[in-house]
């Protein structure tokens, strides 16, 4: 198979780019190497993948009309996943007009491109954030979308509308996936899990926002891909889908279990809670489970040990 990733050198995308070359598929990345965190993290995520020859990147701006429909005209891709964004709550309350340039006119550029070409599957990465602060937990699809706190849900709203929009105007298979907190080898550098490991293994201080009585469902990369690849082989109409583990675990639980796995005690400082944060996320999976026979394997307790084994040989 042909399948094109926008943002296929970021954390989620390489490890799907490896996924997808192992079985034998064609893969093309389109990623410009955005200087939110270290664009060379980036290219170190791709190094394996750039070894084999089913691997084409492109690198440029989903906002680039011509570059995006000249990479869809080469690749001719039967399905495509529709990674790249700008991601985080917390910068987007800071930055709003970026976010909504890169996510929805970012993603609008994509849809127009997969109209005009071939109308390839086309799966969308969406958020949990879309739920905010949601009464009804564990969330499920069909909540209605009241409770959005930040710009970066907001934005991922948007996108989720404009794939039911491509759907239902020029029959385009669309699924939206919600991810839930994804963590494993190659997390973004930003994220809590990355944060918390890297400060315990170097001996400072973490700061934790709140009582640690929040919570997230945690869900581990390779359960993230597993999910990804059957919503690209079976994803037929319209669909949108939770895609998490199913368990929320409060936030000084993981930070023990980080410990426990790094073999030393966190410095902690206490802050309050950031605004755009909800306190708790929880994907009821039943959708998934019953649309992609999406089963997460991989138990917090083992992620979190691959990741901290993954992280212990980056920083040496």
């Amino acid at each position: 198979m042909q399948v094109l990733i926008t943002g296929g050198a970021g954390f989620i995308g390489s490890t799907l780019c490896e996924a997808l070359i192992a079985r034998g598929d064609a893969v093309t990345v389109i990623d410009n190497f955005d200087p939110y965190y270290d664009p060379a993290v980036k290219r170190r995520n791709l190094r394996l993948a750039l070894e084999s020859e089913s691997l084409s990147l492109v690198e440029g701006d989903i906002r680039d009309a011509e570059l995006v429909a000249d990479a869809f005209k080469t690749a001719q891709p039967e399905a495509v996943v529709h990674l790249a964004a700008l991601a985080g709550v917390r910068q987007s309350l800071a930055d709003p007009i970026s976010f909504n340039d890169v996510n929805v006119n970012g993603t609008l550029v994509v849809l127009e491109a997969a109209r005009q070409y071939g109308k390839p599957r086309f799966v969308l990465a969406s958020t949990s954030s879309v739920y905010g602060e949601s009464p009804h937990i564990p969330y499920r699809e069909d909540d209605p979308l009241l409770h959005c706190i930040s710009p970066y849900g907001a934005s991922k709203i948007a996108c989720e509308k404009y794939g039911y929009i491509y759907h239902d105007v020029h029959d385009l298979d669309v699924t939206a996936l919600r991810f839930f907190t994804a963590y494993g080898p190659r997390q973004r550098p930003d994220m809590a899990i990355h944060l918390f490991a890297r400060a315990i293994i170097e001996g400072r201080e973490l700061t934790l926002f709140g009582d640690g009585s929040t919570s997230r469902d945690y869900t581990y990369i390779g359960d993230i891909v597993a999910g990804v690849v059957s919503a690209i082989d079976h994803g037929r109409g319209f669909n949108l889908a939770n895609l998490g583990h199913g368990t929320a675990t409060p936030l000084i639980d993981l930070v023990r279990q980080i410990e426990l796995e790094c073999g030393a005690e966190a410095r902690i400082k206490y802050l309050p809670e950031q605004p755009g944060d909800p306190r708790h996320t929880c994907a009821d999976i039943g959708r998934v489970a019953e649309l992609f026979g999406y089963a997460p394997q991989t138990s917090l307790e083992d992620g979190i040990k691959e990741f901290v084994g993954w992280l212990k040989t980056e920083v040496g």
